[in-house]
């Protein structure tokens, strides 16, 4: 299986750390967040990673030996404008001729990838997505599943959240859902997920994981990752 690290975008909320690197060079005790991903994925022997590049995309490219991990092949996917979520995926088509763990490039996981992978293949939809109970789910995209994990609605920042579940952003994929996403500028959360309702399935996880995307969730991200040590995500 291949894995994709979205790491395109702007980094605008957390200014003044994104003013000459993206948001995935941004460093967690001294080392980027590439680093922790590129770790998670050689802990479960992911070894074909594409990167979707956007803002400052040169400097993930010029700046690759601060998270490289030995063993991982490394294909640079570049957004001569903004493609969304989606888009930046299917303009990586080429790639991914089998199917895809996808990753976002600002957030700190420690999701057990095998236990995900397996949940995609035991439940046979076109995407499964990983999700976690948050105390307040409406910056995110929220969850509503059934029982056996089948998502029955999905809600983009909702000012009324139908459920606690949020969307980490970690997604496992079927290579056929590339036929869903059109052309040009597509979201998954606005544009495509909704319109799979059926196809789609949620594993509900308490695994370690928070969204660096802004200038508070930084600083926490600091402070638990001090406590924690940069290498005991992967112990």
């Amino acid at each position: 299986m291949k894995a994709i690290i979205l790491a395109g975008g702007r980094g605008s909320r957390l200014m003044p750390l994104t003013e000459n690197i993206p948001k995935p060079l941004v460093s967690i005790l001294d080392k980027p967040i590439l680093w922790y991903i590129f770790k998670l994925l050689n802990k479960y022997n992911i070894t074909q990673v594409g990167l979707t590049l956007g803002y400052k995309g040169e400097e993930i490219k010029r700046q690759q030996e601060r998270f490289y991990s030995k063993g991982i092949d490394v294909t640079f996917f570049e957004e001569k404008y903004p493609l969304g979520t989606a888009g930046c995926i299917l303009n990586a088509k080429e790639f991914l001729d089998e199917d895809f763990v996808i990753l976002s490039g600002d957030a700190l996981t420690d999701i057990n990838l095998d236990e995900f992978i397996d949940f995609h293949y035991e439940k046979g939809g076109l995407a499964s997505l990983a999700v976690k109970q948050v105390e307040d789910p409406s910056s995110f995209g929220v969850i509503v599943k059934d029982a056996n994990g089948l998502i029955t609605n999905f809600q983009e920042k909702p000012q009324n959240p139908l459920s606690n579940l949020a969307s980490t952003g970690i997604y496992v994929m079927s290579k056929e859902i590339l036929k869903e996403i059109p052309e040009g500028f597509c979201d998954f959360a606005k544009d495509v997920f909704p319109k799979l309702l059926g196809k789609l399935y949620a594993m509900q996880t308490n695994c370690y994981w928070t969204d660096v995307g802004t200038l508070a969730s930084y600083r926490q991200a600091v402070r638990q990752m001090a406590k924690r040590g940069s290498s005991t995500l992967w112990t």
